[in-house]
């Protein structure tokens, strides 16, 4: 016989579950509210699986996250085209990190089918390096072509894009990280082509006697309309590239993308709900000690050819003042070009005619105008 005063009796009173000798309607009224609570505001992020990505996406749970009504869950996927993929079609997933040129090759081969108009953007982020590691016989990135260099992750967009740009012809493999880097400390492949964002630990944990280094990659103009330019320096990697003599290399902007949702749905509203707090927030992710890359992102940044998630529009909307950027073009210009003869002069790389400089400023101050806005 049940006592209206024990415990039991006290808790039915305060969560209105209904009591039946041998509890198994409270017990289930009590798992119910279980999952009513650990589900209430999820949010699941997809994000690629290198260190960085995992360590941003932490850094956004712990100051989005409040324990009562809204959680961020990340989860690692694939990279690439299949993070793009899977957050159109996979069940679950609200939001997506992807690169932009992934994006754009999704759209040319149309794996999106019509999804370019459903699937939006809450903002632009930071950018991550392409990273051509290889092995002592490879000294120039043109010593690759012919050899095998493995592909994976973002960088199954992204390096065969960029070698094509070079002219440069490999031999693909397809190996994920662990595999392909056993492989070309073996010297059965000559490269790996990694996209991170730097310092990634993958790199990090290398010593500085295996050998092993980053290839420099020479700026073309071509590459100005998907790619920046960037940079691995002893700060970065210590063990694999000396203060002297940083590597040149190229970025690719990323993007937080959202799912196809239906408005007036719970996920909606709790990307929304998960949007408000990201924004307001956001000063706190570029307080050390969160990752040094949440120093590149501006919020309201355009993602040309896509269109902004509308909460996202709408916060920016009521709390972002567009400022006009005060600069002197003849003097930006000048910096450019130096910036160009000096990066060339370190690459070894042939001299770059002024029409082929002023092609490329043009391309920069596209890029630089759409980051501001």
């Amino acid at each position: 016989m049940t006592s209206w005063s024990t415990p039991l009796f006290r808790l039915a009173c305060r969560t209105g579950a209904t009591i039946v000798v041998g509890g198994g309607l409270v017990a289930a009224a009590h798992a119910e509210n279980l999952v009513e609570r650990t589900n209430r505001g999820l949010v699941e992020l997809l994000i690629s699986g290198d260190g960085a990505a995992i360590q941003m996406a932490q850094d956004l749970a712990n100051v989005v996250d409040d324990g009562a009504t809204r959680r961020l869950l990340p989860a690692v996927g694939r990279g690439a085209d299949s993070n793009v993929i899977d957050l159109r079609a996979l069940r679950g997933v609200d939001v997506s990190i992807v690169q932009t040129d992934v994006l754009q090759d999704a759209k040319k081969r149309r794996l999106l089918a019509g999804g370019e108009s459903t699937i939006t953007y809450i903002a632009k982020l930071h950018n991550e390096e392409l990273h051509l590691l290889a092995g002592p016989a490879i000294k120039r990135v043109e010593d690759l072509a012919g050899k095998k260099v493995n592909f994976e992750g973002g960088a199954l967009v992204t390096a065969p894009a960029v070698l094509d740009m070079l002219a440069i012809k490999v031999q693909p493999t397809f190996d994920d990280a662990s595999v392909a880097m056993q492989k070309l400390s073996a010297g059965e492949i000559a490269a790996i082509a990694y996209v991170a964002a730097k310092p990634t630990t993958m790199f990090q944990v290398l010593r500085g006697d295996s050998g092993l280094h980053f290839l420099a990659i020479p700026l073309k103009s071509e590459m100005a309309a998907t790619y920046v330019p960037a940079r691995l320096t002893n700060d970065d990697y210590p063990n694999l590239v000396t203060a002297d003599a940083p590597v040149d290399t190229v970025a690719v902007g990323t993007a937080m993308m959202v799912a196809n949702l239906q408005a007036n749905t719970d996920r909606y509203r709790n990307v929304a709900n998960f949007v408000d707090a990201f924004f307001t927030q956001f000063p706190r992710l570029q307080e050390a000690p969160r990752h040094p890359k949440w120093a590149e992102v501006n919020l309201a940044a355009d993602l040309p050819g896509w269109k902004r998630f509308p909460p996202a529009d709408l916060w920016l909307k009521r709390n972002v003042v567009a400022q006009a950027p005060t600069v002197d073009e003849k003097e930006l210009h000048e910096i450019f070009a130096r910036f160009l003869d000096e990066r060339t002069r370190l690459s070894g790389g042939k001299a770059m005619s002024n029409d082929e400089k002023d092609h490329l400023f043009d391309q920069f101050r596209r890029w630089q105008t759409s980051q501001m806005r």
